[in-house]
């Protein structure tokens, strides 16, 4: 989901770079001069970028599935949502209900799946106790939670036991860890779905090491631009 790649971005200053001891070499005229200068700006800015905003400041993702929709649109027939994320605001603050967050997929969420940056929802919090209910919603700590983001109420109970029945008592989502939704509730691969890979048995927990960061707006297409609700 990540919009870079590190060895086009390695290869791009190493050309710069390149470039930069050609001029180097030669004679100090006034416009191998300003070439130099240019080449110069050029490299600190990328090594502002990519050295120090992208890995600890923000960094731009794109969004490759329906999952979050229609808070945030997938590429499936149409361009997707390119977004920015913030990635030193959970430095400072942990993750709050609501928030929507990037995360590196833990074991049980990938299924196969190569792709190993998600984006959902934060809905439980540690200590908080999870209850989804078919065509009503979700319910955190006994109350209903109010999502106006949602594209249709789940069509599934949650937690279930291997029959598929609901379980008498909710999720308690254990400390140091989230539980994270999509917004389109019907269709996303999120914490109600993951399994142990090795026993099959429920395994909703997003640890919160795994967090990147959190979306804070979108800056592509045109028509989409605005902040992440």
């Amino acid at each position: 989901m990540s919009l870079d790649n590190p060895w086009q971005i390695a290869t791009l200053i190493g050309a710069i770079a390149f470039l930069r001891i050609i001029y180097g070499l030669w004679r100090e005229a006034p416009a191998r001069a300003f070439g130099i200068e240019l080449l110069d700006s050029g490299l600190i800015a990328f090594a502002l970028v990519f050295l120090l905003i992208r890995p600890f400041v923000v960094q731009a993702f794109y969004i490759p599935t329906g999952s979050m929709e229609p808070t945030l649109m997938g590429h499936q027939g149409r361009p997707g949502d390119r977004i920015l994320v913030n990635k030193f605001v959970y430095r400072l603050n942990s993750p709050r209900r609501g928030d929507v967050v990037v995360f590196v997929a833990p074991p049980q969420a990938l299924h196969g799946d190569n792709s190993s940056d998600y984006i959902k929802r934060v809905i439980g919090l540690p200590g908080d106790e999870i209850r989804i209910k078919a065509y009503d919603g979700v319910y955190v700590n006994g109350k209903r939670l109010v999502e106006p983001y949602v594209k249709a109420t789940p069509d599934y109970n949650w937690p279930v036991d291997e029959f598929g029945r609901p379980l008498p008592q909710p999720y308690p989502v254990p400390a140091e860890q989230l539980l994270v939704l999509g917004d389109n509730r019907r269709d996303s691969n999120d914490s109600h779905r993951w399994e142990n890979p090795e026993n099959g048995a429920p395994q909703p927990g997003l640890p919160m090491r795994n967090v990147l960061g959190k979306a804070m707006a979108i800056f592509w297409p045109p028509n989409r631009i605005g902040l992440v609700r």
